[in-house]
């Protein structure tokens, strides 16, 4: 293995490890310190595609996506204030939505290399960051899966209030996928200044 190919499993690595660990303490009312990092998996998986090809950053997808089985498993097992830090329809919704994400990513980003520079890591970020976002909160939270795992409801979730704290009335899921997508977003931009300057200096 490459010493750079080393490098991306490792940051892929550490990025889920500290995600999980951070999704556990809130910011606020809608967010959690793991959804400002999170979003670097997206950054990690387009540098390896960016510098070693698409096979490269499959397999970093891949390997983040074991560790993050791994991190589930480990929390399924820690009884927090409500049951287990993580249940199985969280545990579904965040393995679901990083492998579904992540992979769609890797196809997009390849089918844009040859476009101006930006155009492959903005568009990839954008539209998995999206998937991601929608898978996990609906697939862990939603009314319509409870029967996953009817030991687990997660009802605080489907409590209604108001849209991030001033709109309609809906389920505070929605709030939370909401504010998490609107950082995801932000960060999508924001990333393209490392995933320039990195890709730059490897290359140089």
């Amino acid at each position: 293995m490459s010493r750079g190919f080393l490098i991306g499993v490792a940051s892929m690595a550490a990025v889920v490890v500290a995600s999980n660990i951070l999704v556990q303490y809130l910011l606020g009312d809608w967010l959690t310190w793991g959804a400002f990092t999170y979003p670097v998996a997206f950054l990690v998986t387009d540098l390896t595609n960016r510098l070693m090809g698409r096979e490269a950053a499959r397999r970093v997808v891949l390997t983040g996506f074991a560790v993050g089985v791994a991190c589930s498993l480990i929390g399924s097992q820690i009884e927090g204030e409500f049951g287990p830090l993580v249940s199985l329809r969280v545990a579904l919704g965040s393995g679901i939505a990083f492998l579904t994400a992540q992979l769609v990513d890797v196809v997009i980003f390849d089918r844009l290399r040859d476009r101006d520079w930006w155009r492959a890591p903005l568009a990839s970020t954008l539209v998995g960051s999206t998937l991601d976002t929608a898978l996990f909160f609906f697939i862990a939270f939603s009314g319509a899966l409870v029967f996953l795992d009817p030991a687990q409801p997660n009802g605080w979730a489907r409590e209604a209030v108001p849209l991030l704290g001033t709109g309609p009335m809906l389920p505070l899921w929605v709030s939370l996928a909401i504010a998490d997508w609107g950082v995801k977003l932000g960060l999508a931009a924001l990333a393209l200044i490392p995933f320039r300057a990195i890709s730059r200096h490897a290359r140089a």
